[in-house]
């Protein structure tokens, strides 16, 4: 399955794309908003609404990623974390400042809800730490609520629960870090 997003109204849509071959031009019309748009299969570029093409980078997991664990209001995602502060929140449109948008229809996730904190020591390991945005329904740390300000040390396989969402951390060795 395959899911793309209306560039009008930024619904996302799913089809199974395995019953087309490579660099077919498919016409879709959005549900919600009834818009008619274009997409190219196997397409590694995109076209942003200005009209100029970009091209679609594959997700670079040098500094570890999280899984979102597929449910009722999410499908399984993996998204890449980088160097520094990755502001976790529900993807929006008109949402500036995540840095890990999930793709969900959640409503009790916010829009930027929780911090996973990347950093490297002088022998490269990696160490994360996770905080609270904060937010309005609280982050879970291994079914444990963090409070107001805290900070948590997090390693591989660590479960957080934001909302309904859930998701594990994947360190980039997949190892427990020391």
């Amino acid at each position: 399955m395959k899911r793309v997003f209306c560039p009008k109204c930024d619904h996302q849509i799913a089809f199974d794309d395995s019953k087309y071959e490579d660099g077919k031009v498919i016409a879709m019309v959005c549900p919600q908003c009834a818009s008619q748009f274009k997409i190219k299969i196997g397409r590694k570029t995109v076209r942003t609404k200005s009209g100029q093409e970009k091209e679609v980078k594959e997700p670079d997991f040098t500094y570890g990623h999280i899984t979102v664990i597929e449910n009722n209001f999410a499908f399984k995602q993996d998204l890449p974390l980088v160097l520094g502060d990755n502001v976790i929140g529900r993807r929006n449109k008109d949402t500036d400042g995540v840095d890990v948008p999930i793709i969900t229809s959640d409503p009790s996730m916010g829009r930027k809800h929780c911090v996973i904190h990347v950093k490297q020591d002088k022998n490269g390991k990696l160490a994360y730490s996770l905080r609270d945005f904060p937010s309005l329904t609280g982050t879970f740390l291994r079914n444990e609520l963090l409070g107001n300000k805290e900070v948590a040390r997090i390693e591989e396989g660590d479960v957080i629960t934001i909302g309904a969402t859930t998701f594990i951390l994947r360190t980039p060795d997949g190892e427990q870090q020391e």
